[in-house]
């Protein structure tokens, strides 16, 4: 289990959600971070300049962010959207509030 995620969450996990129709997409950006990351690894490896690394870690993290924004408007467009019209949405708010604290504090 994901750390800081109830047993709950993570067994609502499973199934299609909003980022299902754009999984590839999806993958091909996070698989594009992962490069990224491990272009970090060998700019540390090679005493690459501070500021440098630091810019690049920058740029990581806004692609990070990128994403999560993305979740986040498929989360509140479906999720919450289908939980609305099913007539309690309170749980599916309550989930999306609480990841948009986790991502305000990062």
């Amino acid at each position: 289990m994901m750390a800081g995620m109830s047993e709950e969450t993570t067994s609502q996990q499973h199934g299609p959600h909003g980022y299902s129709g754009d999984k590839a997409a999806l993958l091909g950006r996070l698989r594009r971070i992962e490069g990224q990351i491990r272009g970090l690894q060998r700019m540390v490896d090679e005493d690459t300049y501070c500021i440098d690394v630091l810019t690049q870690i920058s740029a990581a993290k806004s692609a990070l962010q990128a994403v999560a924004l993305g979740l986040l408007d498929d989360h509140l467009a479906h999720c919450v959207v289908d939980a609305a019209r099913a007539g309690d949405p309170t749980a599916k708010v309550k989930e999306a509030s609480d990841a948009i604290a986790r991502l305000v504090k990062s």
